[in-house]
């Protein structure tokens, strides 16, 4: 296992990664438990959450144990899923205007909602090779793409129904595609783009039948990126790390985020800019970008998701849970 997937895992994911709660068992009936439905939580907003999203009033934010949890409010209050059919813990949400979501984690698995995230399906599950999916996204209602660890890229042009693994070329530095991608987003002109191992952002104008790669000069891991309304990106990741590109990523500028501590989440709304990360961070822009202002929350929590609310409100995501402003 690479050594930022082991960080970012002892980090978030293993206190509830499988090994951690099916140790006793046989393959079999490990694979069992992480098929069945998900945990029923009396408590579900103080699930360990790791991704979220939010389309109109509806916000959906997922974690552990298959957990699911949806707010009708703008995230004033949270009800847990009806029906999640897997109890891996998922690492990542996407959720488009009409109410159809895909959640993506553990085993390679994806599930699909129809209705705004209360009712989910399950479209894929790799039982013989635990390879996370780490981040989705979907353009419209039948264009997706997953990716995760080593490299893995899936591709649906049917809403899911089937997923397609694309092989990526190997980096321009040399050496296999194998590195770790995070996180996936798009442009408002419709090219998508990872933020991945390396300093790496790999794009596509095709819905990821194609991709290529593109070097922003850093070394290190890049958790979290962003397009904004204008089509500048923005990238960011370990310890502190903040790139900026305002011409589709051929080139990159480091950004001074004011901060040691690793970026998780970035998200955009006009010319403002919110991040989150571990030790209680959160990064806020009104320029676009260009520069930011750090501060920490007093508990120091590590974050791992945030999501823009009317009239500049926040909601954030942590291992404990929804986080209270």
């Amino acid at each position: 296992m690479k050594p930022i997937y082991s960080l970012i895992a002892a980090a978030l994911l293993m206190p509830f990664a499988p090994s951690a709660w099916t140790q006793g068992v046989n393959l079999a009936d490990g694979v069992a438990l992480r098929r069945a439905p998900a945990w029923v939580n009396s408590v579900p907003a103080g699930t360990p959450l790791l991704g979220a999203a939010r389309s109109g009033e509806r916000m959906i934010a997922v974690g552990a144990r298959g957990m699911v949890l949806v707010s009708d409010d703008a995230g004033g209050t949270w009800q847990q899923a009806k029906a999640v059919p897997v109890r891996v813990t998922l690492s990542a949400v996407y959720l488009n205007a009409d109410g159809r979501a895909w959640a993506v984690g553990q085993n390679g698995a994806i599930i699909a909602s129809t209705d705004g995230g209360q009712t989910w399906v399950l479209q894929r599950f790799d039982a013989a090779a635990d390879r996370p999916l780490f981040s989705v996204y979907f353009s419209d209602a039948k264009h997706g793409v997953a990716v995760g660890l080593w490299s893995l890229v899936l591709v649906t042009a049917d809403g899911g129904t089937s997923w397609t693994e694309v092989k990526l070329p190997a980096p321009p530095d040399g050496g296999k595609a194998d590195r770790n991608l995070f996180k996936v987003f798009a442009d408002p002109a419709g090219a998508l783009y990872v933020a991945a191992e390396r300093g790496s952002v790999l794009r596509s104008t095709d819905h990821g039948a194609t991709w290529s790669y593109l070097t922003t000069g850093y070394k290190g891991s890049l958790w979290a990126g962003a397009a904004l309304d204008d089509g500048s990106l923005l990238v960011g990741g370990l310890r502190g790390s903040l790139y900026r590109s305002t011409n589709h990523g051929a080139l990159w500028q480091a950004v001074k985020s004011g901060t040691q501590s690793s970026i998780t989440d970035i998200v955009a709304a006009g010319s403002n800019v919110t991040a989150a990360g571990l030790d209680g961070l959160v990064l806020q822009s009104v320029d676009a970008g260009a520069s930011f202002k750090a501060t920490a929350r007093d508990d120091r929590l590590p974050l791992t998701a945030v999501l823009l609310g009317d009239k500049g409100s926040m909601q954030l995501f942590s291992k404990q849970g929804v986080v209270k402003p």
